[in-house]
């Protein structure tokens, strides 16, 4: 899933551990080398490895039952001692050379052969054998989270059906199909590329895009989405975006980019093992030489065992490693549940939140308007007072007048229209057969001296007047989303402090909305640019304290606020690409409550990380002590290494459900 990093950057994670070398990913892109048609991960072939291993083995079981003496017993286990741990001797000797000194293989190194030195041989190659058998199951567990993350990997499209100008079907890769190429997708197939159905009716699979496996029934002129598969019926669609643009490759997109951005507790691990294995080898040097020279009785050779047991007991791989696959987890975990996190510091900062900021339009409303009050003025009724408005929104792509057109409905009798003008910030203006037709707010009957009704109801208010007299207003609102309800109601139980919306709509129209979902602040009439400013006094309140603040928006005009909070929320997944782009965190589906889900996430994948830091330290502080003191051998130092970051491993697993 992520890109391989730099030599440069990957260097210095190496001088730590070479661990977290191997926690990478290939690429992917359609220039990957496939597999029976999956992309596959780079991994080493172990059948050579099992090969050396099974000799290594045979070779130490000889070595501790047969009555072995002098040089014949140093070969038989210095020949095990090889097999196992040649891998990690080349492996330090190539990052001396590289100038990455202190890694975990220089710190196995120096201790197995340092084991040699003073004729411990069973537990030199013992190390060596425990160590490689711990790597084993820690990479079993780490290919398990890799896989688990690889799934996502599954919707990218492998081609696509092109049909061409003499009406035949071509396979192609879905990257050399144009926009307004019509292609076709077969029942069972992958949905390549976005686009809008011309013909066919099927259920959508939108499973791997949204993480709700209710499937989504579609027909002709419905808008589909690359990732989807078709379950059912055959489908003609006309692409509307590039594959480098469709909703498949920007996900992927940002899910690759999810690696390269580390949390805060992540950075400060690594820069903790580049400072502590130095020292802790410096620490061993000293315990090895000084108290023979200071203490007499005191022999070299019990001191030098002890230290080699420090260091064996030193290496920080519990930490490199566990860390980051716990915070890699917790985005696997998110986003199979439809919720794409661009990073571990937004994860890490998700779990921190404690005031979260709603846009009202396309957030908590659904964006879609209905008309629900007709007050008709004297001398007019409901039905003419609705077909002036028809005939004023029929020049109209505005979703008020696509919710009139939707109300007078079709096939009705329509006035004829001879002349259309729009006035920005106001309404319309029309001559039809039947006289002037004027259509908008309050702005545009004061422009024209009209005396008009405003009740100042929830809703937006659409006045019309004919021929110069008021003929009445329409009631047009925003609907609730069901689930925003229930949302606020989940934020507030997770202990969210103070939950706010802001809104460029009506006063009224706001205070309802934030009253019937129990919202704690609304402000009303904002411009994009008050928006952010409204962000930013938010982020002042509470004294020294900085809050943590969230915005969740949909539209290109959420685009600043998204960027200014501590963590934007791009809700809806194929909103605006400026929204989706300015975005921490991009909830797939249109349900608010997600963000809830996703910050239990957050809290919980960082209660892990917390976890396996105490405990490697822990245990790593307990066991240097007893080292240095003479009452931890090579076999409590081996636990103390390979089994505690497996444990680690482990327990960072957990982040994945």
């Amino acid at each position: 899933m992520s890109k391989h990093k730099s030599d440069q950057s990957c260097s210095a994670e190496c001088a730590a551990c070479s661990c977290a070398a191997d926690f990478t990913f290939s690429p992917a892109n359609p220039a990957d080398k496939k597999i029976n048609g999956e992309f596959a991960v780079r991994m080493p072939t172990n059948s050579a490895k099992l090969l050396f291993f099974s000799v290594g083995a045979l070779f130490f079981a000889a070595g501790i039952f047969l009555p072995l003496h002098g040089l014949l017993e140093l070969i038989i286990f210095a020949a095990a001692y090889l097999l196992w741990g040649s891998g990690v001797l080349l492996k330090a000797g190539r990052n001396i050379i590289r100038g990455s000194v202190f890694d975990e293989n220089f710190l196995m190194s120096i201790a197995t052969l340092g084991a040699f030195a003073i004729g411990e041989y069973p537990e030199g190659v013992a190390v060596m054998v425990f160590y490689q058998v711990g790597e084993m199951l820690q990479g079993h567990a780490v290919n398990r989270s890799r896989k688990s993350i690889q799934q996502l990997m599954d919707i990218r499209p492998d081609y696509a059906h092109l049909k061409d100008e003499d009406g035949g079907i071509q396979k192609v890769f879905p990257d050399l199909v144009k926009e307004g190429d019509i292609i076709m997708v077969f029942p069972g197939e992958r949905i390549p590329l976005d686009g809008m159905v011309l013909d066919g009716s099927s259920s959508l699979d939108v499973s791997a895009l949204t993480g709700e496996s209710f499937p989504r029934e579609i027909s002709a002129g419905d808008e589909v989405l690359s990732g989807s598969v078709n379950n059912t019926g055959l489908l003609k669609i006309q692409v509307t975006k590039i594959y480098k643009d469709s909703t498949v490759s920007r996900i992927l997109s940002l899910v690759e980019e999810a690696a390269g951005r580390k949390a805060q507790t992540e950075r400060f691990i690594t820069r903790f093992a580049r400072y502590y294995t130095p020292v802790v080898v410096a620490a061993a040097i000293l315990l090895a030489f000084l108290p023979p020279l200071l203490f007499p009785g005191e022999t070299f050779s019990t001191w030098t065992y002890r230290a080699l047991v420090f260091l064996v007991i030193s290496c920080p791989c519990a930490l490199v490693i566990s860390i980051p696959l716990g915070f890699f987890g917790g985005i696997g975990g998110a986003s199979r549940k439809g919720i794409l996190v661009k990073g571990g510091t937004f994860l890490e900062a998700l779990s921190r939140i404690d005031t979260v900021i709603f846009d009202k339009t396309g957030t908590l409303t659904r964006g879609s308007f209905e008309v629900n009050g007709i007050y008709p003025s004297d001398g007019f009724n409901e039905r003419e007072l609705l077909r002036y408005g028809a005939a004023a929104a029929s020049c109209s792509s505005h979703p008020v007048a696509v919710s009139i057109l939707r109300a007078w409905g079709a096939g009705a009798e329509e006035s004829t229209i001879h002349s259309f003008e729009e006035i920005p910030g106001h309404g319309v203006r029309l001559i039809t057969s039947e006289g002037e037709v004027l259509m908008g707010n309050g702005k545009l009957m004061e422009r024209h001296g009209i005396p008009f009704l405003d009740q100042g109801d929830p809703g937006t208010q659409v006045h019309l007047a004919v021929g110069g007299r008021y003929a009445g207003r329409i009631m047009v609102s925003d609907e609730i989303r069901e689930d925003s309800a229930d949302a606020v109601r989940r934020l507030k139980n997770l202990g969210v402090r103070k939950i706010v919306m802001l809104t460029g709509d009506r006063k009224p129209v706001a205070e309802e909305i934030g009253r019937r979902l129990g919202l704690d602040l609304v402000f009303s009439e904002l411009l994009p640019h008050q928006k952010v400013e409204m962000i930013e006094k938010l982020q002042q309140e509470g004294g020294g304290a900085k809050k943590r603040i969230a915005f969740v928006g949909d539209g290109i005009n959420d685009a600043p606020a998204l960027a200014r909070a501590d963590i934007g929320v791009a809700m809806g997944g194929i909103g605006s690409d400026a929204a989706v782009e300015a975005a921490d965190v991009v909830l797939m589906t249109a349900e608010p409550s997600k963000l809830a889900e996703a910050i239990t996430i957050a809290r919980k994948t960082r209660s892990i990380v917390i976890q396996n830091v105490v405990f490697a330290l822990g245990i790593k502080a307990l066991i240097l002590l007893l080292g240095a003191a003479g009452m931890a051998s090579m076999w409590e130092a081996v636990f103390a290494d390979v089994g505690v970051t497996l444990l680690a491993v482990l327990n960072a697993m957990r982040a994945m459900r």
